[in-house]
């Protein structure tokens, strides 16, 4: 699906700024490139092989017999009698992941990296007309297929912006290639549902609900105002501009809002001493990430799941275990440090709950958040300068070795019962280094 303007005349023809690229599949069919004979076969790509874990990819071929990402993988044999479970092999998708970049870059340089399996490059002069941008974006699919790997797919959008070309490139798949251009905006978006938009996930299409908004067309009919009130701030009015093919931007706005890192505790550390090591390697790589990042935190998170009886269960962990949930954050100054960050942790640690219900912590997890990037970073009236870059100097010492060596070459002494548990896993919002 695109739109066609045959205008000989680039002046003519609809201009295109932006191009959002999105691999179909990606872990999967880098597995399928990687072992010829799981292709043209339904697979499903598992953290481990255990029918109580969950599909962290699908190929195309599993998901038309209904298995997705989040499917339990006793699910998915049950969908899919045939379907072959691989265990993810992290680092090859990072190393992928590098190798699609530069075959994107012969063609056009990539201006931003949204997660492991998705980029967008702004066109500029020549690349901007319609017939130019569909040109580039089939030198690209091509090169990808050329330099990467000849079973990998990706769909490609174009329009006016980023979200837009979001939005195109998820319109078909696999292998798509889609124009989202002036003259078929308002069609093609009356077409979508509200889920389809990036952004509006089951909480605020509840909102949108209950406000009265249940199509596309009753949300593109809104006001600016009546949007920014129905979004309750500066991201409804973004949305008003986006949907109307306006590059509407605020970069102060742009920076990653939270971090987050989680784990299901093996057996061996489903105790208080375990869960405690492993809180403490996560909020180490979490931690590690904010750095990278150039951002401060002022808010930290942790949050426990409790094994109990399935009489006291307040609800079913998805790998069947009944679960009784706590969760809990404290404030603190803009920091980026580990010691500051392990000092919230110990408060929070202190604040669990210890009865005879909360013995058995299965799941453990560690948040960041209200993040400020470097640039709207203030300086503590308490810590000063001087103080403040020495703890920065010390973490950021911690990273490079790690970096260098792995993430357990320098780490706290109560992380050592944690060193071989919470290895890295790829987010598809993130594109980990592969020493975390």
């Amino acid at each position: 699906m695109c739109a066609l303007f045959l205008a000989s005349d680039p002046q003519l023809q609809p201009s295109i700024r932006w191009l959002f690229l999105d691999l179909n599949s990606y872990f999967a069919s880098v597995e399928q490139e990687l072992r010829p004979e799981l292709r043209n076969r339904p697979i499903a790509v598992v953290p481990v092989m255990a029918d109580t874990t969950c599909a962290i990819a699908a190929s195309y071929e599993a998901k038309a017999f209904g298995v997705r990402t989040g499917t339990q993988v006793g699910e998915a044999k049950r969908l899919c009698p045939g379907i072959a479970l691989v265990e993810a092999r992290h680092e090859l998708y990072v190393a992928y992941h590098h190798r699609i970049i530069e075959a994107v870059e012969s063609c056009v340089p990539v201006s931003a990296v949204l997660s492991i399996d998705e980029m967008a490059a702004s066109l500029i002069g020549r690349e901007q007309p319609l017939m130019a941008a569909l040109d580039l974006a089939r030198r690209v699919k091509a090169s990808i297929k050329e330099c990467v790997g000849s079973t990998l797919r990706c769909s490609v959008g174009l329009a006016s912006n980023r979200y837009l070309a979001k939005i195109a490139s998820d319109m078909e798949k696999p292998d798509g290639l889609v124009a989202l251009t002036p003259d078929i905006l308002d069609a093609a978006l009356s077409g979508l549902v509200l889920r389809d938009l990036p952004g509006v996930g089951a909480r605020m299409e509840r909102r949108l609900n209950e406000c009265g908004i249940r199509t596309m067309p009753q949300l593109l009919a809104l006001t600016r105002e009546q949007m920014n009130e129905t979004w309750g701030g500066i991201g409804g009015e973004k949305l008003w501009h986006w949907l109307r093919g306006e590059d509407f931007n605020d970069p102060e706005l742009e920076h990653q809002k939270s971090i987050s890192q989680s784990h299901v505790l093996p057996p061996e550390l489903r105790t208080q001493e375990g869960c405690y090591a492993v809180a403490h390697k996560l909020l180490h790589k979490a931690a590690m990430r904010l750095r990278t990042a150039r951002l401060w935190t002022t808010n930290v998170s942790l949050s426990i799941k409790f094994a109990v009886p399935k009489a006291d269960a307040r609800k079913m962990h998805n790998s069947g275990i009944p679960q009784d949930g706590w969760s809990h954050g404290i404030t603190v100054i803009e920091c980026q440090d580990n010691q500051t960050l392990v000092e919230a942790l110990v408060k929070l640690w202190k604040m669990r709950p210890q009865g005879a219900q909360h013995q058995k912590p299965f799941y453990v997890g560690v948040w960041l958040g209200n993040l400020v990037p470097d640039h709207l970073h203030t300086l503590s009236l308490f810590s000063g300068l001087e103080s403040e870059s020495r703890r920065t100097r010390l973490s950021s010492t911690m990273d490079a070795l790690n970096q260098k060596y792995g993430l357990d070459t320098l780490m706290p002494a109560s992380m050592l019962l944690a060193k071989a548990a919470a290895p890295t896993r790829i987010a598809f919002t993130s594109i980990p280094d592969l020493f975390e």
